[in-house]
C-alpha cells in the first residue's frame, strides 16, 4: 500500500530538497530567508538557481514561470524554455541567477487603475522566497513555478502579494516595538498564521452543457427553486456520495504532492456543495495555497467530469459559497498572541492584541468590508447563509465578562492585575468549553484565534490577509503610543489602563447576538457601523481621507496606487455586471423566448381546438395569457436592461467608475431581477421539450 509519505511534497522545491542539492552554507543562508524573513543574500542566488534547475528537469520540467497575483483576480504565469546558447551556438540549458530573481512580462494588459499608459508594457516579478518552488503539470508537460509579486517599470504595486507583503512588514514592527516595551526580549519577529477553508460546488459537466449561463458567467442567471434544495438539512455533513469521494481523494493527493496539507473534507449545507480545509500555515504560504487549491479543485474535477463552481452565488434560493480565513498572530519563539498562558507578560500581551483588533474594527471596519467586495458577494452578504456586511466582532461569554469585570474596576491595582491575570490564565484551551460559536458574526473570536467569515469563495484571501494585519498593525500603535503617554513606571498597569480604555470604546463594535436580525441592522446604524450592501458602496469607504492616511503611514500603497486598487476592483464590478447584463439578454433571445413561444403555439392550438368544439376552458386560457404577459413583459424589460447597458458604460475616473457601478448595482440590477422574476415563472409552465436548460432539481442532485 502506497503511503502519503511517498508521494508528500514529490512536487515542490522544499527544505528537505534544498539542503540535499544546496552546500551547507547556502542552505543555512537561505532558510534564514525563509523563515527569519532576512533579506536575501543575492550571492547565493546562482546556486540556488542551478540546483532549482537541476532539480527541475530530474522532475521533467522543460520551462520555468514566475507565477503571480494581478488585480484582476486569479493568478498569472509567463513560461519560458531552460534552453539557452552555448559557446558554439549549441543549445544547453541554463537557469540563472537573474532569472530566478526577477522576470519581465509584458504588463500592458494587466489593469493598473490608471498608474500607466497602454503602451507602457514594462512590469517585472520578482522571486518571493518564502513561498516554496514547485512543479505545475500538464500531462506530459511540467514546469518549474516560482512565486512572486509583480510591480510596474517604477516600482508600482500591480498585484495583490506586494500589499501583503507589505502588512506583514508593517505588523512586525509595530508589534516588535509594543514586545520591547513590554519588556519581551525572547521575540524577534512577528509571524502571521492562517487557516484558509474553501467552499465549492460541484456539477455534472455533461448537466452544465447545457447552461450556458453557468459557462459564462460562473453562475446562473435564470432558474426556479427546486422541489427538494436544502430544506431538509440531510446534506451537511452527509454521507459523501462515491464518486465525490472519488474526486476528493484525487484532489487531496494532487494537493499533497505540493506539499498542501488538506485536512478535512465533507459535505457543506446546499446539496453539491462540499468544502475543504488544510491545516494551519503561516499566512503567506496558507494564501498560496488557497489560490492552488482553487485551481486543482477546477481541474480534478474535469477529470471526473465535473465542474467545480467556486461562484459565490452560483444559484437563487439556494445556499452560496465562501471562505472562511482563520487568522492568529504569533513570534519566532512559537507563542501565539491570542492564546491565554500562565505567564502575565503573556497574558497582557493576549488582552492587548484582541484590543488592538478591536481598535482596527472600531476605526477601519469599512476597510474590512471592503477587503471582500466583489460582484459576486454582494449576492452573498447579509443573506442567511453568510455574516453581514456590517463589520463586528464576537468575542463569547468568557472574554465579554473578563472585559466587563476589567472595565467596571475603579482602578487597575497590583491586586486587580494578578485577578485578571489569573482570570485569562484559567481560560480553558478548548473554546467550546467556554465559548459558544455564533456563525453570524463576520469576525469571530473561536478560542486562539480570530475567524474572518465575509470572504467570498472566489475571491484571493490576499486583500482580507493585508487589512487583518494593517488594521491590528493600526491598533498595536495606537496602544504603544498610549502607553508610553502614561505617567508611572509600572509597564503592566500602564497597559491595563489602555486595555479598559479600549473596552469602553470599541464597544459598539462588540455583537454577540443574531448578526442576521434585522434588529441588528436597526441598532448597527445607531451606533455608527457602516453598512456597506454592495460592491460600489464598500470601495468608496476606501476613499476616505482617514483610510488613505492609514495605507500611507503603514506603507501598504501610497495614495496613488490605493487609488489604483479601487479603480481595478470597479472596472472589474462593472465588467462582471455587464456581462451577465449582456448574456441574460442573449439567453432570452435565443433560448427563452423561443421556448416560451412553443407553449403559448401548443396553447393557442389547444385552445382554438376547445372554442371550435363549442367548449371552454378557463384554465387554458389563464395560462395562455399568463405565458403571453411574460413574453411582453420579458421582451420589454429586456430592451429596457439594453438601453441601460448602452447608456450607462462611460469609465473614466474614480467618481464616474463609482457612478457608474452604482446604477449597476441599483438600477441594472433591478432590471435584470425583474426578467428572472418573469422567467422563473415561465418555466415551471413551459414544456421540458422546449426549456433547454437543466434544472436546478437536476443540476443539484445529479453528479
Amino acid at each position: 500500500m502506497e503511503s502519503i509519505h511517498d508521494f508528500y511534497g514529490e512536487l515542490v522545491f522544499g527544505k528537505k530538497i534544498m539542503e540535499q542539492k544546496l552546500s551547507k552554507s547556502i542552505y543555512k543562508k537561505l532558510l534564514s530567508t525563509i523563515e527569519n524573513n532576512d533579506p536575501l543574500d543575492i550571492s547565493i542566488a546562482s546556486e540556488v538557481a542551478h540546483a532549482m534547475k537541476e532539480w527541475a528537469i530530474e522532475k521533467g520540467a522543460t520551462h520555468f514561470t514566475h507565477w503571480f497575483q494581478p488585480q484582476r483576480g486569479g493568478t498569472a504565469q509567463k513560461h519560458d524554455s531552460f534552453i539557452d546558447y552555448g559557446e558554439k551556438d549549441e543549445i544547453i540549458e541554463r537557469f540563472s541567477a537573474s532569472q530566478l530573481i526577477q522576470s519581465e512580462p509584458d504588463a500592458s494588459s494587466f489593469p493598473s487603475g490608471g498608474m500607466r499608459s497602454t503602451f507602457e508594457a514594462r512590469g517585472y516579478t520578482a522571486w518571493d522566497p518564502t513561498s516554496p518552488v514547485f512543479i505545475l503539470e500538464a500531462g506530459k508537460t511540467k514546469t518549474l513555478v516560482i512565486p512572486s509579486v509583480f510591480l510596474s517599470w517604477k516600482g508600482e504595486v500591480l498585484d495583490q502579494k506586494t500589499p501583503f507583503l507589505r502588512s506583514m512588514n508593517a505588523l512586525n514592527i509595530e508589534a516588535m516595538k509594543l514586545q520591547k516595551l513590554l519588556g519581551n526580549r525572547n521575540a524577534k519577529q512577528i509571524k502571521v498564521f492562517a487557516g484558509i477553508e474553501q467552499e465549492y460546488f460541484l456539477l455534472s459537466k455533461a448537466l452544465v452543457e447545457s447552461r450556458p449561463d453557468i459557462k459564462i458567467c460562473n453562475r446562473t442567471l435564470f432558474g426556479t427553486k427546486p422541489a427538494k434544495g436544502q430544506q431538509m438539512e440531510d446534506h451537511y455533513f452527509g454521507n459523501i456520495e462515491e464518486k465525490v469521494l472519488e474526486f476528493m481523494g484525487d484532489v487531496d493527493r494532487e494537493l499533497y504532492r505540493r506539499a498542501i496539507p488538506a485536512k478535512t473534507r465533507h459535505n457543506e449545507v446546499a446539496p453539491n456543495q462540499f468544502e475543504i480545509a488544510p491545516l494551519y500555515q503561516e499566512a503567506n504560504l496558507a494564501i498560496d495555497n488557497n489560490l492552488q487549491i482553487m485551481e486543482i479543485l477546477k481541474k480534478v474535477a474535469n477529470r471526473h467530469n465535473m465542474i467545480a463552481i467556486l461562484h459565490e452565488k452560483p444559484f437563487k434560493g439556494v445556499n452560496g459559497s465562501g471562505k472562511h480565513f482563520n487568522w492568529s498572530i504569533g513570534d519566532n519563539t512559537g507563542v501565539n498572541y491570542f492564546d491565554p498562558s500562565k505567564s502575565p507578560l503573556k497574558n497582557i500581551t493576549f488582552l492587548l492584541t484582541i484590543s488592538a483588533v478591536l481598535l482596527g474594527v472600531k476605526n477601519f471596519g469599512g476597510v474590512l468590508r471592503a477587503s471582500v467586495a466583489d460582484a459576486g458577494n454582494d449576492h452573498r452578504l447579509g443573506a442567511n447563509e453568510a455574516p453581514p456586511a456590517i463589520m463586528s466582532i464576537y468575542l463569547g461569554q468568557y472574554i465579554n465578562e473578563l472585559f466587563e469585570s476589567i472595565e467596571n474596576s475603579e482602578k487597575i491595582t497590583s491586586k486587580k492585575i494578578n485577578e485578571i491575570t489569573l482570570g485569562v490564565q484559567n481560560l480553558p484551551k478548548v473554546n467550546k468549553d467556554y465559548s459558544d460559536r455564533n456563525r453570524t458574526s463576520p469576525i469571530a473570536f473561536t478560542g486562539n484565534k480570530f475567524e474572518f467569515r465575509a470572504l467570498g469563495s472566489s475571491s484571493n484571501p490576499s486583500d482580507a490577509g493585508t487589512t487583518l494585519n494593517l488594521i491590528c498593525a493600526y491598533g498595536y500603535h495606537e496602544i504603544y503610543n498610549r502607553i508610553i503617554s502614561k505617567k508611572g513606571n509600572d509597564i503592566k498597569q500602564k497597559a491595563l489602563e489602555v486595555v479598559k480604555e479600549i473596552i469602553k470604546e470599541t464597544k459598539d463594535v462588540r455583537f454577540e447576538k443574531n448578526g442576521y436580525s434585522l434588529e441588528w441592522q436597526e441598532e448597527a446604524k445607531k451606533r455608527g457601523l457602516p453598512n456597506a450592501k454592495n460592491t460600489p458602496d464598500a470601495l468608496e469607504l476606501l476613499l476616505d481621507k482617514k483610510v488613505v492616511k492609514l495605507y500611507e503611514d503603514y506603507k501598504i500603497l501610497s495614495e496613488r496606487e490605493l487609488n489604483s486598487k479601487i479603480e481595478i476592483k470597479l472596472e472589474n464590478y462593472i465588467k462582471l455586471k455587464n456581462i451577465e447584463f449582456e448574456y441574460a439578454i442573449k439567453m432570452i433571445n435565443t433560448l427563452l423566448l423561443p421556448a416560451i413561444l412553443e407553449q403559448i403555439n401548443d396553447l393557442s392550438i389547444v385552445n382554438k381546438h376547445i372554442e371550435d368544439a363549442k367548449l371552454e376552458s378557463k384554465n387554458i386560457y389563464k395560462e395562455l395569457k399568463i405565458l403571453i404577459n411574460i413574453y411582453d413583459n420579458v421582451r420589454e424589460n429586456s430592451k429596457k436592461l439594453k438601453d441601460f447597458i448602452n447608456k450607462n458604460n462611460s469609465y473614466g475616473n474614480i467618481k464616474n467608475l463609482l457612478t457608474v457601478a452604482k446604477n449597476v448595482a441599483n438600477e441594472g440590477s433591478e432590471i435584470l431581477n425583474l426578467i428572472r422574476k418573469d422567467i422563473d415563472t415561465a418555466e415551471d409552465l413551459v414544456s421540458d421539450k422546449y426549456w433547454r436548460l437543466a434544472s436546478y432539481q437536476k443540476l443539484l442532485t445529479e453528479l
